[in-house]
This record gives structure tokens, C-alpha cells and sequence, in this order.
């Protein structure tokens, strides 16, 4: 079905036509995961909700801006994708399952996130990238098993001292906000494994050669003087700016990478929960 006919199909809600969008899937598979990405849904087929054994479900690149109360019924859903959608507002039936371990909301419009998240206490990876955010919602820090949070492409000035609370957190994603300086918390948190703030506005990077866990840190387009210490063992990605000269290099003082070592960002892939 071509995704011209997919678009005008979707426009009309009949039972019939969201069928045909559906493409027939009237049972729950057996592997127990539903895939409605692409499909230019303006709704969630109510009959999804009705397969209560679902542990995951993808409704990645479709046209929702709402999902219906019943969807509360999924209550072992353990992955949910809503990224590349039109949701201006997380809906709150979502904060209902509770089983919850990895929540993709990215490249949506949201510009908070309500307080309900907290609710999510099983929730280990959190994408939020590419939203509206000009802050981090402090209920984020309340996700006590939260292991990866992207939430590059916003724009964040800085981040809230209450992340240093959590202490599963491994990864953290920053890149492409307005950061004008290292976020002081991230100095307080000594299991990170990986920092990215890649394109921010970071003008001078503080030692983390004090943080144990460390194993790789991104600093890529900053306007930055020098480079972050780390300790040894710990990869760097980065390089001076083109605005200022490299600095001298000493015995020991300059760990040189070239750019074109630089690692992907996080995979495309959807990982599965630990």
C-alpha cells in the first residue's frame, strides 16, 4: 500500500478503513509485540487494547496526537514508542502502565511532562530528544531505575541538581541543547558511564577525572578553550574550536582523537529492556 493511500485512508475513521490500515491484524501475535509504525494512523485501533498479554507495542512515525483510555488495559506492556508523532502532551493513560521499562517519546511537541511520569517506577530508558523542553522536568529525577536518558535536540539551558538522585544512571544524551556551561549536577554523579554535549555552547569544560565510573565523554562543537580531564582509560571525543588556536601540546596534557573517530549516536534500533 503506498503511503499516498495510506494518508487519505487515515483521514477517514470508518471501522472498515482503519482496518485497511491495519492491514487485517485482528490477533495478538504470538511474540506478543504489535508494530503499527508508518502506518499515518490519526488513532489507536481500539481492538489493539483488547490484547492484554502485549508487552510491546510501536506506534513509531504515525499522526497521533491522543491515545484512548482503554489503553490502559495493556497492563504488561513492558516497551512503548510514540516518537515521530504530533503529541503536544504526554497522554496520562500512559502513566497507567506501570510495567513500563523503555517510553520513546521523541520528535513529538512536548513541552512538559506531567507529574503522573512518576508513576513509572520500572522505567529504565526514557527518549526524549527533539521535543520543546527548555527544562528538564523535575519528575524525571524521580524515575529511580532510569539507566539511559536522551534528551538531546531540546532546549535546555542547564539541568536540576535532583538528577544527582539518579543514581542507576548510566547514560545521559545532551547534545544539540543550549548548554552555555557543563552542567554542574553531572560533576555529583559518579556512576555515569557516558556524557554527550555534543552542539551546545560550552566554553570551558571542568576535570571529571574524579568521576570513577566514566568511559566515555562527548564534547564535539563546543566553542570550548580546552579539553575535559578524565581519567585514564576514558575516551574523549572531541576537538578545539575553530575559533580559537589548539592549545601548545605538552608530554601527557592532550589527548589527541581525530574526528573521524567520533562514535555514532544512540542506535536507530529500539533496545530491548534489561
Amino acid at each position: 500500500m503506498g503511503n499516498s493511500l495510506k494518508a487519505i485512508v487515515a483521514f477517514v475513521p470508518s471501522n472498515k478503513c482503519q482496518k485497511y490500515l491495519l492491514e487485517d491484524l485482528e490477533e495478538m501475535p504470538v511474540d506478543k509485540m504489535v508494530d503499527l509504525s508508518g502506518r499515518q494512523l490519526r488513532r489507536l485501533p481500539l481492538h489493539i487494547c483488547s490484547f492484554r498479554e502485549l508487552v510491546k507495542l510501536y506506534l513509531s512515525d504515525n499522526n497521533l496526537n491522543h491515545l484512548p483510555p482503554e489503553l490502559e488495559q495493556l497492563q504488561n506492556l513492558q516497551i512503548l514508542a510514540l516518537d515521530f508523532n504530533n503529541f503536544k502532551a504526554l497522554p496520562l493513560v500512559v502513566c497507567t502502565l506501570k510495567q513500563l521499562c523503555i517510553l520513546y517519546l521523541g520528535n513529538n511537541k512536548l513541552c512538559s511532562l506531567p507529574l503522573e511520569l512518576r508513576l513509572l517506577q520500572n522505567l529504565k530508558t526514557l527518549w526524549i530528544e527533539s521535543n520543546c523542553l527548555q527544562y528538564l522536568p523535575e519528575v524525571v529525577c524521580e524515575l529511580s531505575l532510569l539507566k539511559t536518558l536522551h534528551i538531546g535536540s531540546n532546549a535546555l539551558h542547564t539541568l536540576p541538581i535532583q538528577l544527582r538522585c539518579l543514581q542507576e544512571l548510566r547514560t545521559i544524551w545532551l547534545s544539540g541543547n543550549l548548554l552555555s556551561e557543563f552542567p554542574p549536577v553531572l560533576l555529583e554523579m559518579p556512576f555515569l558511564e557516558v556524557i554527550d554535549v555534543d552542539r551546545n555552547s560550552i566554553r570551558f569544560f571542568p576535570s571529571l577525572a574524579h568521576l570513577p565510573g566514566l568511559k566515555l565523554v562527548i564534547y564535539d562543537h563546543n566553542p570550548c578553550r580546552n579539553a575535559p580531564k578524565v581519567a585514564k582509560g576514558v575516551r574523549r571525543v572531541g576537538r578545539w574550536s575553530e575559533e580559537s588556536p589548539e592549545p601548545r601540546k605538552r608530554s601527557g596534557a592532550v589527548i589527541e582523537i581525530k574526528f573521524n573517530e567520533k562514535p555514532s549516536p544512540p542506535p536507530a534500533t529500539k533496545p530491548e529492556p534489561e
